[in-house]
Parts: structure tokens; sequence; C-alpha cells
């Protein structure tokens, strides 16, 4: 006997679009930092002066790697998510 899976409200639905939406923004910040990152490095090495921004893109890559954790963790939870509410809507 298989127990009967609870109704779905309102307020998981809402909670299903925050979390879409919340790893819609991260991905797009990763996306972004990516971007400047690689940005950094060509301005690093056109002048050793510039030295610093090649810094500036490490930093912004080990924030990549901690944010990729968190990114699988929203995205995950949120497709689950959003696949019970289309299935409950059947």
């Amino acid at each position: 006997m298989q127990p009967q899976p609870r109704e779905i409200t309102a307020d998981y639905r809402r909670r299903a679009g925050i979390l879409t939406w919340s790893a819609t923004v991260v991905g797009a910040l990763m996306a972004v930092a990516l971007v400047v990152s690689v940005v950094f490095l060509v301005r690093a090495d056109q002048d050793t002066r510039n030295a610093a921004y090649g810094y500036l893109a490490l930093v912004l890559w080990v924030g990549i790697a901690a944010g990729i954790p968190v990114l699988l963790a929203l995205a995950i939870s949120a497709a689950r998510m959003r696949r019970r509410v289309r299935e409950q809507q059947r």
C-alpha cells in the first residue's frame, strides 16, 4: 500500500516559482562573472601594470566554483517541484 501524495498548495506553487527564479538569477550572475573574468584576464595580459586584474579574475573563478553547488541545489529542487505541480494539474 503506497502513501497518497499530498495536495499541491498555492504556497508550494509559489515556492517552486521562487526557486526557479532564484536558479535563473544565480545562473545569470555566474555567466556575467565568467565574462567579466575573461575581460579581466585580457586586461591583465595587455599590460603588466594591470596584473591585479588577473587576481580579480581568479577571485571570480573561485566564486563561480563556490556557486556551482548552490546553482545545482536550486535548479534540481525547482525542477522536481515544478514537475510535481505539472503532474498534479493533469
